[in-house]
């Protein structure tokens, strides 16, 4: 989906219609892969404890794309005002791809 960079939208603060810049709400901070420790670790810890097959714990380890259900991710945009400074969030939409400035 294709997004402008800049629009001219409502400001709830300044009350009145300004310009302003549209960005993308960033994932934020990536955690590491072996934060949880290794299997055995796990295990010791009790977090995988029981019987049965624990899926991301097995011996053969289940593919990310059966595990994921959905295809797309909801992208929120900010808008930030040019005038105040402000900045509000919009309505979040389910894309695949969001290109913001793309014409």
């Amino acid at each position: 989906m294709k997004v402008p960079k800049t629009t001219t939208r409502f400001c709830p603060k300044c009350n009145k219609r300004t310009g302003q810049k549209i960005d993308l709400v960033s994932t934020g901070f990536k955690r590491g892969t072996l934060t949880r420790g290794s299997i055995s670790r796990t295990k010791k810890r009790g977090v995988a404890s029981g019987k049965g097959n624990k899926g991301k714990y097995s011996r053969k380890a289940i593919k990310s794309w059966k595990r994921k259900s959905k295809t797309t991710t909801r992208k929120v945009l900010i808008y930030k005002c040019d005038v105040c400074k402000k900045s509000t969030l919009g309505r979040s939409r389910r894309v695949s791809k969001l290109l913001i400035g793309e014409k």
